[in-house]
């Protein structure tokens, strides 16, 4: 039988200790921007806590507000210095520990995140861990606000898993998550854990 091992991290509220996507927005366009845009944008924010539009529908009405129209270039500079300046900050002691202990006994370890890469994937490159993320779409050099694809949340999670992996090669399959959106793939592991860094 393989002895291949491998886990499946969430980002958000699991890795760090909020949203990710709330403090990029903080980051890029200030504090009172960010307030005065939610306030604007309200309705969809309740509407998706009342089950009446779906996470990708009311994410890409936040990200079609804050950054339709801005050149993509523009927007990674941003993102790259949010992972410098701001994610820091904002990872759990315990999950990167925990990280760093499944790789020494021999994990693959993969960061599966509904947020965009655009402000992960430099983290991740740096730590050598593998990243499945939402894409955003860019059009003639400006960002969208539209998902590329499909949003990498809920059922979605696990259809991105395994696109990339054959989990029947794995003997021991991690996951480690901290809201519902994580439930169906941690339906995947030997053995999961929710919100095991809270306390951390």
């Amino acid at each position: 039988m393989s002895e291949k091992k491998i886990a499946f991290f969430d980002f958000d509220g699991t890795i760090t200790t909020g949203d990710s996507l709330l403090e990029l927005i903080k980051f890029i366009k200030g504090r009172r921007s960010f307030y005065a845009g939610f306030i604007l944008n309200a309705q969809w924010v309740v509407a998706y806590k009342l089950n009446l539009i779906s996470n990708d529908n009311a994410k890409q009405k936040i990200l079609t507000y804050f950054f339709a129209g801005m050149q993509e270039n523009y927007f990674q500079e941003k993102c790259d210095l949010f992972i410098n300046l701001k994610l820091p900050g904002m990872i759990r002691a315990a999950a990167f520990a925990e990280m760093e202990t499944l790789r020494k006994d021999g994990f693959e370890v993969v960061v599966v995140s509904a947020s965009g890469e655009n402000w992960i994937r430099k983290w991740c490159d740096r730590l050598s861990l593998e990243l499945v993320a939402t894409r955003l779409a860019v059009k003639n050099g400006l960002m969208t606000g539209k998902i590329e694809g499909k949003n990498c949340y809920g059922i979605q999670k696990v259809v991105c898993i395994m696109e990339k992996w054959n989990l029947s090669e794995y003997k021991e399959i991690y996951a480690y998550g901290d809201s519902p959106g994580d439930r169906p793939m941690l339906s995947l592991a030997t053995k999961s854990f929710y919100k095991p860094f809270r306390t951390a």
